[in-house]
């Protein structure tokens, strides 16, 4: 092959390179600029303090005694994250529609009766709090907001681990019920996630239910070490049911727990039903009150 034939394979072949990359850039470009024009509505405090994370717009977000992330502190309210306005929400002409996958069978048929795009996030586990960052952040070009946000989660993790010694203390987890009095949180809920995690047994593993309903039969044969009551919905309400309730009802008088006054409320906004981005402190938290002495 002459010297003329290999300048002109040579030229062909930087120009093949320049052209594909030219290509891959303009999608990018475009990409990203597709990105910027969607219309994203979060229905629950979780979900919207996710996308604050991520440093990404709202064009809606959920009316809640949670406080919001002050960036959407103007944004238009679409109702409380149990009953949301789906008539408001159609009237901003989102583009996706997140909320937690707990709430799908609550209201889902509304949605599709108004032809609305939504997404159903997992978020009962550290682990798929995790994904959902990595997954939304690959998909709105936010991988080094997402990586930021996994890499507190995992050093909270290794910090707790760390304090674990000695017999793993038997936990037993309420949830609060305005008006309904409470449930008791498994080892499949997020609060029971974070306890797993943090060292402690779960005195409920009920398989794949994340609640259960209570019975004082059952009850009077646990002996928890620990009882963590999260206050979930309206604080106001659900922690003076938790407070007649032990003033009322004997079975709980019989509990370690109690005796030893080893008996703790999860408030808003550091704990939720719903993993979210205050999973570092609430981690760290759960690990002192089963490991007070570390």
């Amino acid at each position: 092959m002459n010297r003329s034939k290999k300048l002109i394979l040579i030229t062909l072949g930087l120009f093949l390179i320049l052209a594909v990359g030219i290509g891959v850039g303009t999608k990018y470009f475009l990409d990203r600029q597709a990105v910027k024009s969607q219309r994203i509505v979060t229905t629950s405090a979780a979900t919207t303090e996710i996308f604050a994370k991520l440093d990404l717009p709202l064009v809606g977000v959920p009316t809640t005694q949670a406080k919001l992330p002050a960036r959407y502190k103007n944004v238009p309210k679409i109702g409380s994250p149990m009953s949301p306005s789906v008539e408001k929400i159609a009237s901003l002409n989102p583009t996706t529609v997140y909320a937690v996958s707990t709430l799908k069978d609550q209201y889902n048929q509304s949605f599709k009766e108004q032809s609305i795009h939504v997404v159903y996030l997992k978020l009962d586990t550290v682990s798929q709090l995790k994904g959902t960052l990595q997954s939304l952040g690959k998909q709105y070009y936010r991988t080094r907001q997402a990586n930021a946000e996994i890499k507190k989660i995992d050093q909270a993790t290794a910090d707790v681990k760390e304090r674990i010694h000695g017999r793993k203390p038997r936990v037993l987890i309420l949830m609060g019920m305005p008006g309904a009095g409470y449930m008791i949180a498994t080892d499949h809920s997020y609060v029971g996630d974070l306890v797993k995690i943090a060292g402690g047994k779960n005195v409920y593993s009920a398989k794949g239910q994340a609640y259960i309903h209570p019975s004082n039969d059952s009850l009077a044969t646990k002996h928890p070490d620990v009882i963590l009551r999260l206050e979930h919905a309206l604080p106001n309400v659900t922690k003076p049911q938790f407070e007649k309730e032990f003033t009322q009802n004997p079975v709980w008088k019989t509990m370690p727990a109690v005796k030893d006054k080893r008996v703790y409320d999860l408030q808003q906004p550091t704990f939720n039903a719903s993993a979210n981005m205050n999973e570092p402190q609430a981690i760290r938290q759960v690990s002192k009150w089963l490991y007070p002495t570390k």
